[in-house]
């Protein structure tokens, strides 16, 4: 398998001088991997290392857009505090993507920003949620018909513990595999979802494939043993970039992260025709949104 993990030794988080073959290693799927671009902590902000800052009724602590942060327990105090400290993180993401892809800027819409103090390999989940398996991110209730998804991660795990990732094989290779399999598409069945409300717009036939790549890795054991991948751990002090709607991944272990997630229209990429939605439509030999 070809190299997936493009490692950059720069430990600003604002790049000087970014360099084309990164940005068609991230748009063709890979890793950009930044070993010595952390983010630090005060000692104040140290005390949020504890899962029992993450109210238990929720996943993960998330920040949005207009700085409402949700998920976490504490007084108002430690909340606004935590939310400072997340949105700090949200800034740094920031100013590495727009100097990193100065393409993308004018057209990122932002999403919330999220802090996981809880470990991985503790959580019990269904096997469609169970991030431990190799997938692509798609989401059932959110289609998007082709906006990319581009995510910004950091360790801050205090104590040495990696967030030890698989990265699978490249999305065209996961897509041939998968693609026979496929259920067909039905617009009708997708305007009843839109009608109920299960979907928050109506599933495109991209929308759907991607959803059955997603389930049929998660669901093929054997594919999740067999598959050309690669184990990386990314130690506390480090930083990863990814489109994780094309990167084949899966979260083997870890505990104490903060992710940044920003959406792109396909048509504002360098190369548009290296995004899922173009290589899913070379696939199947037609328009799927």
């Amino acid at each position: 398998m070809e190299q997936q993990i493009i490692e950059i030794d720069s430990a600003e988080w604002r790049i000087a001088a970014p360099q084309d073959a990164w940005i068609h290693a991230l748009e063709a799927g890979k890793v950009l991997y930044f070993p010595r671009l952390g983010f630090q902590l005060t000692d104040a902000e140290k005390r949020f290392l504890t899962p029992e800052i993450r109210d238990p009724n929720t996943r993960n602590i998330s920040l949005d857009a207009n700085g409402s942060l949700k998920g976490a327990t504490g007084d108002a105090t430690a909340q606004k505090e935590l939310a400072a400290m997340i949105g700090r993180f949200r800034a740094q993401a920031q100013i590495l993507i727009h100097s990193l892809l100065p393409r993308y800027t004018s057209a990122l819409r932002l999403a919330p920003t999220s802090y996981r103090p809880s470990q991985v390999e503790s959580r019990s989940q269904s096997w469609r949620a169970d991030d431990r398996r190799l997938h692509v991110d798609a989401f059932p209730s959110r289609p998007n018909h082709g906006e990319r998804i581009l995510r910004v991660f950091t360790n801050i795990n205090p104590n040495g513990a990696a967030r030890v990732w698989r990265v699978g094989e490249p999305f065209e290779a996961v897509a041939k595999r998968f693609l026979p399999r496929s259920k067909p598409y039905s617009r009708w069945q997708a305007k009843a979802l839109h009608a109920l409300h299960v979907t928050k717009a109506l599933r495109s036939e991209y929308d759907h494939l991607r959803l059955q790549l997603h389930d049929g890795m998660k669901s093929d054991l054997q594919y999740q043993k067999e598959a050309p991948q690669v184990e990386v751990p990314f130690p506390p002090g480090s930083v990863w970039v990814c489109f994780s709607d094309q990167t084949s991944h899966a979260v083997t272990s870890g505990q104490y992260m903060m992710e940044q997630t920003f959406h792109l229209p396909v048509a504002q990429q360098y190369n548009p025709d290296a995004s899922p939605l173009a290589i899913l439509s070379r696939l199947t030999g037609r328009s799927l949104i």
